[in-house]
């Protein structure tokens, strides 16, 4: 028996590191390539922090490889130049003038530039829907640091998680707004903001960026050059409002009158009321709690609008509503 016990310690520190998905091409591998049919939409604007070229030097400056450009729009797989670099702890804010919302599976998908499968420069990433109060997905880093992961080190993907970066240049890391879904000062249902934040490999505490269980990570570091850090190349959107206006379930909410002038009344329980226009633009969002709701539309220019109405339990139903004079 204790034969077994000790393999079994032995091995269960492979089992923990390998927990999981892989490279591109190994079985359950979950990147999502730039060209992938689901990506309907990308970011509108960026606005980039800079970072050091090595924290630990301050006096060698700032990264300045790239813009802001780079990382709108359509990542590519062919051409690693397209992107901007964040050096040590820098950051990017991407904002999306359609919201994104939860779907099924993954909502957006995160891209950088790695020339291969193992050089992984990574980052954290994080959301908001006012661009002031930010959560972030818990990342997972389970790459040991018993020693430092050089400037053209190597990381397995196996041992990281909620992470940026995982994939080489043209295949992004997906991320699922459920997994946020109990996060205070958060509606999942209208993301404006994401913040890719680049994690610092190094394993000097006095410098390093720690997981959600407070795990050192380890990735390649120094990077002592102006394209350092994390290269950003592009954030495409899976699911937004406009996507899921188009995929609308039964309606199980009473709407009237529809066409409106004035007012609509919404009847049935649930958490809160979004509405957007024909576009898929955020006009209002309603956090209410009376059975019966009165909204005014008064003030709308005529047209089409769509009404989210998110139920407690999470679901939600779509509406279209006619806006007259």
């Amino acid at each position: 028996m204790k034969k077994y016990v000790l393999s079994f310690l032995l091995f269960y520190p492979l089992l923990t590191y390998s927990q999981y998905d892989g490279i591109v091409g190994t079985e359950g591998c979950k990147a999502i390539h730039c060209k992938d049919k689901r990506i309907i939409a990308w970011a509108d604007n960026c606005v980039v922090v800079r970072g050091y070229q090595d924290i630990a030097k301050p006096e060698n400056g700032f990264v300045s490889y790239g813009n802001e450009q780079n990382a709108l729009g359509a990542a590519n797989d062919t051409d690693a130049t397209n992107a901007i670099s964040l050096g040590d702890g820098g950051y990017a804010v991407l904002s999306f003038t359609t919201p994104i919302v939860n779907g099924e599976g993954a909502d957006f998908v995160v891209f950088e530039n790695s020339l291969n499968d193992v050089f992984l420069e990574l980052a954290f990433v994080e959301v908001s829907s006012d661009n002031v109060h930010f959560v972030r997905f818990p990342a997972s880093s389970f790459t040991p640091t018993d020693q430092q992961v050089g400037s053209f080190g190597s990381v397995d993907a196996r041992h990281i998680n909620h992470l940026a970066g995982k994939y080489r240049i043209g295949w992004g890391t997906p991320f699922d707004l459920s997994v946020l879904a109990d996060s205070g000062n958060l509606d999942i249902n209208n993301i404006r903001y994401v913040k890719i934040i680049d994690v610092v490999g190094c394993i000097d505490s006095l410098y390093a960026s720690y997981d959600a269980e407070g795990r050192i990570i380890n990735d390649p570091y120094p990077t002592n050059f102006a394209s350092g850090g994390f290269d950003l190349s592009g954030v495409g959107v899976i699911h937004n409002a406009t996507s899921a206006i188009k995929n609308a379930n039964s309606i199980a909410y009473k709407v009237y009158p529809n066409p409106c002038s004035d007012y609509i009344i919404v009847e049935g329980d649930c958490a809160s009321i979004i509405i957007y226009n024909s576009v898929g633009q955020l006009i209002k969002n309603i956090n209410v709690e009376d059975n019966l709701k009165q909204i005014d539309v008064s003030s709308f220019p005529a047209g089409i609008y769509y009404l989210c109405v998110n139920a407690f339990n999470q679901s939600k139903q779509y509406i279209k509503i006619i806006k007259h004079y």
